[in-house]
């Protein structure tokens, strides 16, 4: 278990609520839910709209990749405070159909000026399994901006 750079789970997401969600004019606007941001651990939600799907309606790529990149950089967050992506691989699994998308980021090791985390980012509908549709790493960089949790 990795530790965590906030005082409790209410901290964290009170925390990403307000910076990670609130200060990013896309995930913002895209209303990404955090659910989890804890201990090297991410889990966001987000609800699928017309506007964020593809011509054979499923979730576009870019929506699917800014869940998975989103739940590494805020698995990230937690443990290393304010970060950005230095970069990150998608492999997209099967067709993004659904009511929602459910990301689950993991810190796989984190260091002092890098943090390396997977993520999964699941489709899902009222009444069904949840489908598991891309798989990502990424790595993760702390920005090194003082004051940030």
């Amino acid at each position: 278990m990795q530790h965590s750079r906030f005082d409790s789970p209410e901290a964290s997401i009170k925390y990403m609520k307000r910076v990670a969600v609130g200060r990013s004019g896309f995930s913002n606007w895209l209303e990404v839910e955090p659910i989890v941001v804890r201990e090297g651990q991410s889990e966001l939600l987000l609800k699928l709209r017309p506007e964020m799907t593809q011509h054979h309606g499923f979730a576009h790529g870019g929506i699917v990749g800014l869940m998975a990149d989103n739940a590494c950089a805020w698995a990230g967050a937690s443990v290393l405070g304010d970060v950005v992506t230095g970069g990150y691989s998608i492999n997209f699994l099967r067709p993004a159909k659904g009511e929602r998308l459910r990301s689950k980021g993991e810190v796989i090791k984190s260091g002092k000026r890098q943090a390396v985390v997977r993520a999964e980012v699941f489709a899902e509908s009222s009444g069904e399994d949840p489908i598991l549709v891309a798989a990502a790493q990424a790595t993760i960089i702390p920005t090194g901006i003082p004051g940030q949790p």
